[in-house]
């Protein structure tokens, strides 16, 4: 029991000395490293020096004519049209890639305000593939908190985000076009910003799609062409059944 005893106390004293019984004194010897890969790691520091490459620079410029996995570079149909364009340039020629983040201009197209008020309206027009790309950008920037449906269901509301709103609430759904595309660029609340990753033309083929996911959502009978209610109102034909094969 006593030899236990002295045996803790000493090891003990010698942890304490180790650690805190040296500190301050100086020594030509190098010193002791018990996990020197912690100290000296095969890794490059910011904007220090590497003597892997023959200008010994560590940073290295990106490879030319090659962009980040998992960007897409915008189409040249998903612009403003030439009418609208803030940059002025002539029809069919594509923005160029520094100027993809944020508004360019003043109107309506890259702020949503029409003067001081938001406008509404969508200024690009609005074909099947604008509601297709805005399906899609919706899925990949919006789903994540706000669900596929748009009803504030998405995987970050369910891991516990409660600030989710549901975009199919009526407050929203009356909302002026304008102010969601200010929403989108700048962000809201618990909301970050998506101007620098969603270009103008995608916020507004979101807002297109969003729109569609409204209306699908809160649809009544008189959203339906008479034609096609009169279809949906006749009563289903029994198939026919096919005869008894004979034995």
């Amino acid at each position: 029991m006593l030899r236990g005893f002295l045996l803790i106390f000493v090891l003990a004293a010698l942890a304490i000395i180790a650690m805190a019984g040296f500190r301050g004194e100086k020594s030509p010897r190098p010193p002791w490293e018990l996990m020197p890969d912690m100290v000296r790691q095969p890794k490059m520091r910011a904007q220090a020096p590497l003597g892997f490459f023959a200008d010994s620079r560590g940073p290295r410029l990106p490879i030319a004519a090659t962009v980040p996995m998992g960007y897409e570079m915008p189409k040249p149909q998903q612009n403003a049209p030439p009418e609208i364009s803030p940059s002025g340039a002539p029809p069919g020629e594509e923005l160029s890639h520094e100027h993809l983040g944020f508004s360019l201009g003043t109107d309506y197209y890259n702020t949503g305000k029409m003067g001081t008020n938001w406008g509404t309206g969508i200024p690009i027009p609005v074909t099947a593939e604008l509601m297709r790309r805005g399906q899609q950008r919706f899925n990949i920037n919006c789903s994540v908190c706000h669900g596929l449906t748009a009803a504030g269901n998405g995987m970050a509301k369910q891991y516990g985000l409660a600030t989710v709103a549901t975009l199919q609430d009526e407050r929203i759904r009356k909302m002026a076009d304008g102010e969601i595309f200010n929403t989108i660029t700048n962000g809201k609340n618990t909301m970050m910003s998506y101007g620098g990753n969603v270009p103008v033309a995608d916020r507004w083929a979101i807002i297109t799609y969003l729109r569609a996911l409204q209306r699908s959502q809160n649809a009544t009978a008189a959203d339906v062409p008479p034609n096609q209610l009169a279809q949906l109102d006749k009563p289903a034909t029994a198939p026919a059944q096919p005869e008894a094969t004979k034995k």
